[in-house]
């Protein structure tokens, strides 16, 4: 467990928002870009798409949006929409982006299917001058790095997953980093120089549809006796989706080639040090409790967000930080997400996605 002086020096770090984003970035998404760009986006209706099609109309660029139409008319008229299905077996497929039509750039934030990836790169590869593919920190190969510190260490040119075998389309929690990791190989291998790939880690702020970040500032604001997650001396990795985003559109502008970890905070941090930063933003009394992961198991405790089945890993951001990834405050994303989840109606927040139960908290309460 780490000691009160390392706590209090990487939460000082967090709370302060000590990496400071370039100016252009820092003063606000309002400036419009130098040149406006036209932009396709594959996907933007879930979670990382419509940040980043907010940043970039705030940019002043031109996006369309390509999707099966689940939620039209999403961005009002200030977006083109245009209906399909990855999967060119689908109904008409990717017909709405046939023909000679051109955009500056493509962002994938869609493609977990090798299949589907191929078939979109190849579609557009004389069509566009830039494809960026939303990847993962999950196509890495983690047995076989080496340990640092005791800790795995992925940087932005370390080994990736092989392909699944026998070959998949299905995407599961076994099968989703081999799919990913072939199709980030995909669009390298179709693109070349042409190629922008990013690959974040855990996704957290305003408007995440998969709770898991939400539930730790929910609960540890309203105090109490708190069950964390194992191993408190644990490194956590995540990032805002509006750095990520405008990171993104930061790329897009200036035609960025290569690889890149999308990966936060500015200043790796344990278990401890994430949870006691959420727990200032608490007035009530709190206790942190850190059961091991075998009582968890025991009572099957959920730690949304934090895996405990796995080693002790570290992203390295370096590459992407040179090319102006910029981070604002952990501060500021509890305080947001918190504001976010506040403002829901009550039916979605009456039903949390993946948050364990009270009852299931209390049991391993009472064998600590």
């Amino acid at each position: 467990m780490s000691t009160r002086r390392q706590f209090l020096g990487s939460s000082a770090a967090l709370l302060t928002g000590a990496t400071l984003a370039p100016a252009t970035l820092a003063r606000g998404l309002a400036i419009p870009a130098a040149a406006p760009l036209s932009i396709l986006v594959l996907g933007g209706t879930g979670f990382i798409g419509p940040h980043v099609v907010e940043t970039a109309l705030a940019r002043g660029h031109r996006v369309t949006v390509f999707n099966r139409g689940s939620n039209p008319g999403m961005f009002g008229d200030r977006v083109e929409e245009l209906t399909g299905d990855r999967d060119v077996n689908v109904g008409d497929g990717l017909g709405s982006l046939a023909g000679d039509r051109r955009w500056d750039v493509v962002i994938d934030n869609s493609g977990y299917v090798p299949r589907h990836v191929r078939d979109s790169a190849e579609l557009l590869k004389e069509r566009t001058g830039r494809y960026l593919f939303t990847s993962t920190v999950a196509v890495y190969d983690y047995d076989a790095l080496e340990l640092e510190d005791g800790v795995q260490v992925a940087r932005h040119d370390s080994p990736l997953l092989p392909a699944p075998e026998p070959a998949t389309e299905r995407v599961t929690g076994a099968t989703y980093g081999p799919l990913k990791a072939e199709t980030d190989r995909i669009v390298r291998a179709v693109y070349g120089e042409r190629a922008t790939v990013v690959r974040p880690c855990y996704i957290v702020g305003p408007g995440d549809s998969t709770d898991r970040f939400t539930y730790w500032v929910e609960r540890l604001i309203r105090g109490g006796d708190v069950v964390c997650p194992f191993g408190p001396d644990r490194m956590m990795n995540a990032i805002d989706v509006r750095d990520l985003a405008t990171f993104m559109i930061h790329l897009a502008e200036a035609d960025t080639p290569g690889t890149f970890n999308g990966v936060g905070p500015a200043s790796p941090i344990s278990n401890e040090a994430a949870m006691h930063a959420i727990r200032s933003f608490c007035a009530a009394p709190t206790t942190l409790h850190w059961p091991s992961a075998e009582l968890l198991d025991e009572v099957g405790f959920a730690t949304p967000m934090f895996d405990r089945a796995r080693g002790d890993r570290r992203t390295d951001a370096s590459a992407a930080v040179a090319a102006g990834l910029a981070y604002r405050s952990l501060a500021t994303t509890i305080a947001d997400t918190h504001a976010w989840w506040q403002g829901l109606d009550e039916e979605r927040t009456a039903r949390p996605r993946g948050w364990p139960s009270a009852e299931r908290e209390a049991a391993v309460l009472a064998k600590l």
